[in-house]
């Protein structure tokens, strides 16, 4: 018996290792296939990957979540690079940026690193692009420090409590640190790889995944442990400011436009979209058809929609 044990031990064991050792593998490949492309700006909380491209007013984009600076630079950042400078970041703890593990991930507390990036770079009242997640976090700074923006576009942002569990993002309900460590470098990435498909299919559904999106899309740095240990984070953190930011939508002091796409099914237009306006009507709103991804699948739209919120801003100044 105690010979059984001890077999069903080392058989564990070895399980163990081998699936390290694909989830260091797969890490190793992924950052090896998509090295860092743009700079690097040291704050106190650690380093912020970003690029910098074009000459103009200033737009900075912050991505949504699980994502990095490959959602925007994909399609939509240089269609935009020949009349404003345009900064993308990857938000703390994606990408190539750093976040320490007991570092907050909430979306006030990543604005501030936004706000931050802002001030580093000297960049003048930037109109922030939002995604996602992402769009949250430029709501926030929006509320907190409205002097430093000149405006917000929006893309498929998160603006309410979901009215429900997130199919896609069910695998990253954990709450525990150390059971998150140990499923990100176990299981995570097998799993992730298994059902990348019906995952995508989701997210970016009904517009199709580019043939391009793996690598130059950088969808492939989602294949890492601290990848999956952020993102699990930032789920669990992102509707810990909703309810402060609902209760902030009235007192806006700069213009948000909001552009949706009609078949999302990551967040609904009606509720994050729709809803919003019709209670705050000084915020605006457009509805296109398309999926959640904008930014890769709609990047004409989108470009068009964030010229036009940015032109009308300098109307109105």
């Amino acid at each position: 018996m105690q010979m059984l044990l001890i077999a069903l031990l080392l058989m564990i064991l070895l399980a163990a290792a081998a699936l390290v050792w694909f989830t260091w593998n797969t890490k190793r490949g992924a950052e090896m296939a998509i090295p860092p492309r743009g700079q690097f700006l040291d704050l106190p909380e650690g380093r912020i990957h970003y690029t910098d491209e074009g000459k103009g007013p200033a737009i900075i984009m912050v991505h949504g979540l699980g994502g990095q600076i490959g959602n925007f630079t994909l399609a939509l950042s240089a269609l935009l690079t020949d009349t404003n400078r345009v900064i993308v970041i990857d938000r703390p703890g994606m990408g190539y940026s750093d976040r320490a593990p007991d570092a907050p991930a909430n979306p006030r507390a990543q604005a501030e690193t936004v706000r931050q990036v802002i001030a580093a770079l000297g960049l003048e009242r930037p109109l922030v692009v939002g995604h996602s997640l992402g769009g949250a976090i430029a709501l926030c700074l929006a509320m907190k420090h409205p002097d430093q923006i000149r405006g917000l576009a929006l893309l498929a942002p998160l603006t309410q409590p979901p009215s429900g569990p997130i199919k896609a993002f069910s695998g990253l309900d954990i709450k525990s640190p150390a059971l998150r460590f140990a499923v990100s470098w176990l299981v995570a990435i097998p799993a992730s790889i298994r059902s990348a498909p019906q995952v995508l299919e989701q997210i970016f559904g009904p517009d199709p995944v580019p043939d391009d999106y793996a690598v130059k899309g950088g969808a492939l740095l989602g294949l890492r442990p601290a990848s999956f240990r952020n993102t699990s984070r930032d789920y669990l953190a992102s509707g810990r400011d909703l309810r402060w930011m609902s209760g902030q939508y009235s007192s806006l002091a700069v213009p948000v436009q909001i552009l949706y796409g009609a078949q999302d099914r990551i967040l609904e237009a009606d509720l994050h979209g729709r809803a919003l306006v019709a209670q705050y009507p000084h915020i605006g709103l457009e509805v296109i058809e398309g999926g959640h991804m904008l930014p890769v699948t709609r990047a004409d739209a989108c470009a068009a929609f964030i010229r036009a919120t940015d032109a009308a801003i300098a109307e109105s100044a």
